[in-house]
């Protein structure tokens, strides 16, 4: 006859319930790491630490001609970074947005998706989003926003960027855009990638 042994059947189930727990801690710590690692591009300027947490880190790209409404353009992806202060001062620094001429390259100038078709906006924490045609940045320097932030405070930035509603190009069409987001910390030093 079989013995039962309460005291073994604890220890048993005890083990394997151990091991479980153990191999789910350690496979949820491994993927979340991964894909933090794939989406976070650090970038640093004298005083402040920028972390892109897109995938693409710092480049903007519109593909195809959709033209939307505000409204709806507001609510497509977003570019978010974070912007942190490392001082114990208040520091001020600059987002230009600039034509990535290198990915420009590849493309045909027709192609080139013309700035006044373009919209882009910008929204800083729990401030009012502004909202851009592309064109009207090339008058101010290309600065989307000028700001100063706070000693030892953190800004988190979500930029969009859409087609307007009323443009004259074809829908649907492959035309592009390819921009690159640049800070710029009191206006001397370009924040750079780690």
């Amino acid at each position: 006859m079989y013995a039962y042994n309460r005291k073994k059947e604890i220890i048993k189930n005890t083990v394997y319930i151990t091991f479980i727990l153990l191999l789910a801690v350690i496979s949820t710590y491994y993927i979340y790491n991964k894909f933090q690692k794939n989406r976070s591009i650090d970038f640093n300027s004298a005083s402040l630490d920028i972390t892109y947490h897109e995938a693409s880190g710092d480049k903007l790209t519109i593909k195809k001609i959709t033209p939307v409404t505000d409204s709806v353009g507001l609510s497509s992806k977003a570019y978010t970074l974070t912007v942190t202060n490392n001082l114990t001062e208040n520091v001020n620094y600059q987002i230009k947005i600039l034509d990535d001429k290198e990915a420009n390259e590849e493309y045909e100038e027709e192609s080139l998706i013309p700035k006044e078709d373009i919209r882009i906006s910008v929204k800083v924490s729990k401030e009012e989003t502004e909202i851009y045609n592309l064109d009207e940045l090339t008058e101010n320097d290309n600065i989307l926003l000028d700001k100063e932030i706070e000693a030892l405070d953190t800004d988190n930035i979500s930029i969009r960027i859409w087609i307007k509603q009323d443009t004259k190009l074809p829908v649907g069409s492959d035309m592009y855009y390819n921009g690159i987001i640049q800070l710029i910390e009191n206006n001397t030093s370009v924040a750079m990638n780690k």
